[in-house]
């Protein structure tokens, strides 16, 4: 599954929401503005920073809309 941390008025975040709709990707959009997201973003990423994937099924993670959608383009 997919999580992507991301911010509603990000543009970035928006971009690679838009992407994934557009490949028909499965995503669990998971909003940075509820603190308990926010907390498990901090966890995992390290940094506050969206957007923020994280693939548990392969344990990828990054930040970076353009290396997001690039991720998704290859596979």
């Amino acid at each position: 599954m997919i999580d992507l941390y991301i911010s509603e008025t990000c543009p970035y975040s928006i971009k690679v929401m838009e992407f994934l709709r557009n490949k028909n990707i499965d995503f669990n959009k998971l909003s940075v503005s509820e603190r308990e997201n926010m907390e498990k973003l901090m966890e995992i990423g390290g940094k506050m920073q969206v957007p923020f994937m994280h693939d548990r099924d392969k344990n990828v993670k990054m930040y970076e809309s353009d290396d997001i959608i690039e991720y998704f383009s290859k596979g």
